[in-house]
């Protein structure tokens, strides 16, 4: 059966090189969100909570397409039309487009592109491919038409992935009483805490023969199908391979260009200025 498989790979990377591929897979992505922050608020009325949880539930949950070739791939969020005259003024959509943005890869180029929007300034942001050292577990399952692999690897934090944040345990009674404090007055920093790295799971597909996935993930013989990182699940839908008119992808160029590191420091310090001038509105009333 091993050799069986690693057959597959060989075969897999020979095709890939020997021809022109092209297609589109459609992913649906759920997070789980730690929600408790909100047992502890006595404020919030009914309503409000349910529109609060209505809110998570849709950035939570969302569709998206990545366009590929063998060497490049672009992955865009399926945007839901907007009630004239509230387009894009929502918490969700302003924290979805300064946050993340449409990904752009170069396997050839070993760059990584992404558009993102800081209020209301567009920036660019660039750095090399993000690399996974994959294990190949040999472990394999149907997925859809497609036969699967498992590949277990570590993915180091993004400081701005609200997703891989959870809320700290409190060792005792005093802590619990100081946590509850830091809730009610907003200082989510001083109770929320992000493991260094968190582990990636992949089911790829050598059938399909390149080297992408969704969001920032790839680098493996195969598409991948279905990833676990951390509280997120993202699950290939639908493929469809070669189109008669493939989409063309285009390399994004519009926006400041900067580092990622740079960008989260800037978006860091964007927030915090905005929590101080809320936090002064509310000391006068």
């Amino acid at each position: 059966m091993k050799k069986i498989f690693f057959a597959l790979i060989a075969l897999a990377a020979t095709v890939a090189t020997a021809q022109e591929i092209s297609g589109e897979a459609t992913y649906l992505s759920k997070t789980k969100m730690d929600t408790s922050w909100m047992d502890e608020n006595r404020n919030l009325t009914p309503e409000q909570r349910k529109r609060i949880e209505q809110n998570m539930k849709k950035m939570s949950e969302k569709t998206f397409t990545l366009t590929f070739n063998r060497n490049e791939s672009m992955y865009k969020e399926e945007k839901e039309l907007q009630t004239p005259g509230r387009g894009g003024r929502g918490w969700g959509n302003w924290m979805g487009t300064s946050m993340s943005g449409d990904k752009y890869k170069n396997l050839e180029e070993k760059v990584w592109l992404e558009e993102r929007d800081m209020f209301g300034k567009q920036f660019l942001v660039t750095d090399s491919l993000h690399t996974i050292e994959w294990e190949i577990t040999g472990e394999q399952r149907q997925i859809g038409q497609y036969p699967a692999i498992k590949a277990i690897g570590t993915k180091k934090n993004n400081s701005l992935d609200w997703s891989s944040f959870r809320r700290r345990q409190p060792r005792n009674a005093e802590e619990k009483k100081k946590d509850s404090i830091a809730m009610k007055e907003g200082r989510f920093e001083d109770v929320y805490e992000q493991a260094d790295e968190i582990q990636v799971v992949a089911w790829f597909t050598p059938a399909i023969p390149v080297q992408h996935g969704p969001a920032e993930y790839g680098g493996l013989p195969g598409l991948i199908l279905e990833l676990n990182a951390g509280e997120t699940t993202l699950l290939c839908s639908k493929v469809v391979m070669n189109p008669a008119e493939p989409e063309e992808i285009k390399k994004p160029k519009k926006g400041e260009v900067i580092k990622e590191e740079d960008y989260n420091e800037l978006f860091t310090k964007k927030m915090q200025e905005m929590r101080q001038r809320f936090r002064g509105r509310g000391r006068r009333g």
